[in-house]
């Protein structure tokens, strides 16, 4: 299933915050979106997920235009959001944080998350509360995996978590990845970047200024000075 993003511009408000964007992720494709902060890259992923509403601009994914539809049906297509705050419930368990997001159609059943995330296995009886930074980026994602996505928009799901952690997150983004569900990336950390994706965006005040395959990617070290380095 491709997604499809044509010239979208979105506000917050009166704040014209993306101007024009356009990508695209193919099937079973992980494409990277990077910037620097505000550069437009959480808008850009809740836009496709519906909470942002862009004013102009086509999003097109499985050949079904998306913009107009409300955030629930967009989810029903297969299209999940794992946003920065993670937004797991901290008062349920692990388990049943997973169980209301089960979907009787997904290829992913608990005893399959709980395989490929044997830490949240181990928790499963503890509250969203409990769990470290790095359990609760896990969490969020395989909540996202239950529900059975056909595409999975990730942002900055490793920010703020220790190298093993990441090293975790970058293993689970391979299998999913190696499952057939293509994934539009959000991420601070080039190595992680550079590590998994087919191709990569920039994005620099609400416009793409760069896109290009992995392999070039990684010979573009101008483009990664003027639109990345701190």
């Amino acid at each position: 299933m491709k997604l499809e993003v044509n010239r979208i511009h979105s506000y917050y408000g009166k704040s014209h915050v993306l101007e024009g964007i356009s990508l695209e992720v193919n099937p079973g494709e992980l494409v990277t979106l990077l910037g620097r902060n505000g550069a437009g890259k959480t808008t850009t992923l809740r836009s496709i997920a519906g909470i942002v509403r862009p004013a102009e601009g086509s999003i097109v994914f499985d050949g079904e235009e998306l913009i107009g539809k409300e955030v629930f049906e967009i989810a029903r297509r297969g299209v999940s959001l794992v946003p920065e705050h993670r937004g797991i419930f901290g008062l349920l368990s692990v388990e049943e944080n997973l169980a209301i997001a089960v979907r009787a159609s997904s290829r992913w059943s608990l005893s399959d998350v709980y395989e490929m995330f044997p830490r949240l296995y181990e928790r499963r009886k503890n509250g969203g509360n409990a769990l470290s930074g790095g359990e609760q980026q896990m969490l969020a994602i395989a909540r996202a995996l239950v529900n059975d996505p056909k595409l999975l928009l990730l942002d900055e799901p490793t920010e703020g978590l220790a190298p093993v952690i990441v090293d975790e997150i970058v293993r689970i983004l391979g299998k999913i990845r190696e499952a057939g569900v293509s994934v539009l990336l959000v991420e601070q950390n080039l190595a992680v970047c550079e590590k998994l994706a087919d191709r990569h965006y920039v994005i620099e005040q609400g416009q793409v200024v760069y896109s290009g395959t992995g392999e070039q990617f990684r010979q573009e070290q101008a483009v990664k000075d003027r639109y990345l380095a701190v």
